[in-house]
């Protein structure tokens, strides 16, 4: 991979010049779905798939970018004077994002650079391509210029600043914290509300993590994303009347259930709900796994999707076809729709021995039902982002 990206980049923008090379990944969420923006627990792992960079500096003030995947687009010219969002700028506008998020935290880019980036995440699939493109421009602009002071945690909240206030998408930190802070066979137990954060290992013995991508696109960025964001902090405000909380996940279940006549609209407070018990079930699925009860986890992944499909009414026909299905195969332990919604991927722990006949069934059946196939990945749990040596 490594060798063929090198070649590129000299075919893209000639020899000469340091170049240098990065890797940062994309993410799964085994449980703790839009909990991230609610003051509750995540349970992200990055994964082995990701986005890999190639940039050499410039003497001048020029950006140029080329990405193999969309290699039809050829190479986009920008400026470090030209920080500004636009439709022109297509997928350009995340790493710009972070250059202009970098400049806002007071440090100066002096030199522009050639970007080249591979990412085999599958577009649209909701395992954070963005958040993975952004860490991986942090962590370039990091590297390249000497900015000591930044951790790695500091990336990922760039790159959620930059996602939040660039490109206009009020997301939380889960999706570039576990980018950035991926542990191999780990996946992170993040308290979003102080990002005081531990590793635990998964350990799945005899199962496999599986991603099946609906091939049904979201876009986040106009869709009811924010919506459900704006309806979660109006259940919160009411919320705060009745019962001194910063966050709805402060709240336990019982707190919950005994306040929740406090918010108005029933919308909003099936929103909240969603939170409050998704946070809940995040804790006890951590602790299910600590315990190597993986049967108690799986029941929670499929509770996750029950209460995500309506209470948080961010599924889609195609999502919960695929689950339904996976929910009726011998050696499933759980499956889920993970990610922002609206499409993309269900997440599922399937037995060693069952994966082929998930893959099989589940393939058939949803092509029958929806028109088109769905695809799978049967993935390893990787580090975060990282120098590619």
């Amino acid at each position: 991979m490594q060798k063929e990206l090198m070649e590129k980049f000299v075919e893209v923008y000639g020899e000469g010049g340091e170049i240098r090379e990065y890797f940062a990944p994309g993410r799964v969420n085994l449980i703790g779905e839009h909990t991230d923006y609610n003051g509750g627990h995540v349970f992200p792992c990055a994964l082995t798939l990701g986005t890999y960079g190639l940039a050499r500096k410039r003497d001048d003030r020029k950006l140029r970018f080329y990405s193999v995947n969309f290699s039809r687009l050829g190479v986009l010219e920008s400026s470090l004077d030209d920080l500004i969002p636009s439709d022109q700028a297509g997928w350009t506008n995340y790493p710009k994002g972070v250059m202009w998020a970098f400049e806002k935290r007071g440090i100066k880019l002096e030199h522009g650079v050639d970007f080249l980036i591979y990412g085999n995440i599958p577009n649209g699939s909701g395992l954070s391509s963005s958040a993975s493109l952004e860490v991986l421009t942090g962590l370039m602009l990091k590297d390249m210029f000497g900015v000591e002071e930044l951790s790695m945690q500091d990336l990922a909240l760039i790159g959620q600043y930059s996602e939040n206030n660039f490109n206009g998408m009020n997301c939380g930190i889960m999706d570039q914290f576990a980018s950035a802070m991926g542990k191999k066979d780990c996946a992170i137990f993040l308290d979003t509300s102080t990002l005081d954060y531990e590793y635990a290992p998964v350990k799945l013995k005899d199962a496999r993590i599986v991603i099946t991508n609906s091939k049904v696109k979201h876009s986040l960025v106009g869709s009811a994303y924010n919506d459900r964001r704006n309806e979660c902090e109006t259940a919160l405000k009411e919320l705060q009347k009745e019962v001194d909380i910063k966050t709805l996940g402060d709240l336990s279940e019982e707190e919950f259930e005994a306040h929740m006549s406090a918010i108005t609209s029933d919308i909003c407070r099936k929103r909240a709900k969603h939170a409050v018990y998704e946070n809940q079930r995040a804790v006890k699925a951590v602790n299910a796994l600590k315990a190597d009860n993986v049967e108690e986890f799986g029941k929670l992944m499929n509770a996750s999707h029950v209460s995500l499909r309506d209470d948080y009414e961010v599924s889609c026909e195609e999502i919960d076809i695929l689950v339904d299905l996976a929910w009726q195969i011998p050696g499933v332990i759980g499956s889920r729709i993970t990610g922002g919604g609206f499409g993309g991927c269900t997440v599922s722990i399937v037995k060693n021995d069952a994966v082929d006949h998930f893959i099989d069934t589940i393939g058939k059946q949803y092509k029958e039902k929806v028109g088109h196939e769905a695809e799978f990945y049967v993935v390893d749990i990787g580090d975060g982002a990282h120098v590619i040596a």
